[in-house]
């Protein structure tokens, strides 16, 4: 049940990856944290479970709860509240193994600070990415993510 295509905001706040790119509320299923199984399906252009099923992997940034909307046809919630944000789930907070959900997890840690806290917040997320990541595409990531998280305040 595609909803004639993507919300507008899923174009600034979804990874380059999700399906929420191109299909609308209902054309795929969200589930709670990335995992290996649901990676990046090139010939489909988005993130995939391993029937094919588009999969988004961060509902605190499609505002959606976790369901099977696409594969299993489970109702969509009331989307009116589709602009209200959920707070991310614990597990958005861990690392990424992925360079590919290295956005999501600074949104995520962005999202939970407190005004008082963002300086630190940043300084800490610069810090511990580029432990995992090079430095430079840590930084290139944080500007994109600063960009993007400053114009939805």
């Amino acid at each position: 049940m595609d909803l004639a295509g993507p919300l507008a905001r899923w174009c600034d706040e979804t990874c380059g990856i999700c399906p929420a790119q191109l299909l609308g509320p209902g054309g795929f299923d969200v589930v709670a944290r990335p995992a290996t199984e649901l990676a990046f399906n090139p010939g489909l252009g988005w993130r995939a479970a391993p029937d094919g099923t588009p999969v988004c992997v961060h509902p605190f940034r499609v505002g959606l709860p976790p369901g099977a909307y696409a594969s299993a046809q489970q109702p969509l919630p009331n989307l009116t509240h589709l602009g209200l944000i959920p707070p991310p789930p614990v597990e958005a907070l861990e690392l990424p193994e992925s360079l590919d959900d290295l956005s999501a997890w600074m949104v995520a840690h962005l999202r939970t600070a407190g005004p008082a806290q963002m300086f630190s917040v940043v300084a800490r997320l610069e810090r511990v990415a580029a432990e995992r990541f090079a430095p430079d595409v840590v930084v290139a990531v944080l500007r994109r993510v600063l960009s993007v998280e400053m114009a939805r305040a």
